[in-house]
């Protein structure tokens, strides 16, 4: 039995659905508004190449690798992005965050949160993982300040660990949170969330 089954997240006009086929138009539009795979530091795929992307991330669900999810705007279905489980290491209870991307429309609003909320809530409560991990390219600042104010620590930099899609070398940035971290980070994500609804 896979360490992460198929489930469905909700919370907050926000819904976490497993990754399929059926999200090949929606995803392709959420990556054109704001043309996000002309970014060189993510992985955002262009039109033409988003069943791929998802043919892949099937692919590694299969081999218990990656479950990635569609991030979907709850009253009306729209896809906002998309978001995974990757790493996934049962025998030690692990899991990494990644892959993780949105619309431009909804970067900077209360999406990327609660996405983290019902992730890192998933792992932590129901997986019962003892660790749960980050990591994000050295270049990509504004992601390593979204995985900080989530409250992980820097485990460090791994240096020459990946290709780009420009075919240069990146640095890989590493952080984790452990389990008896996670109480005081979820007040902190929901206090976050209820300054942004009095907003």
């Amino acid at each position: 039995m896979a360490f992460v089954q198929s489930v469905t997240l909700r919370e907050r006009g926000v819904r976490l659905e497993p990754l399929a086929l059926s999200h090949e138009a929606g995803l392709a539009a959420a990556a054109a508004d704001g043309e996000l795979w002309k970014l060189r530091i993510t992985s955002v795929p262009e039109p033409q190449d988003t069943r791929a992307y998802i043919e892949t991330a099937l692919q590694m669900r299969e081999e218990g690798h990656r479950f990635a999810f569609a991030v979907v705007e709850d009253a009306t279905g729209r896809v906002l992005g998309s978001t995974s489980y990757h790493d996934i290491l049962p025998a030690v209870r692990r899991v990494e965050i990644g892959w993780t991307w949105y619309a431009k429309s909804v970067q900077r609003s209360h999406v990327n949160t609660t996405a983290k909320l019902l992730m890192m809530g998933h792992a932590f409560d129901t997986l019962q993982c003892h660790v749960v991990g980050w990591r994000t390219d050295n270049f990509n600042f504004a992601s390593q300040r979204a995985i900080e104010r989530l409250g992980a620590k820097k485990d460090g930099v791994i240096r020459g660990h990946a290709p780009r899609r420009d075919g240069t070398i990146r640095d890989t940035v590493m952080y984790s949170m452990r389990a008896g971290e996670w109480p005081e980070a979820r007040a902190q994500l929901l206090y976050l969330l209820g300054r942004h609804a009095t907003a």
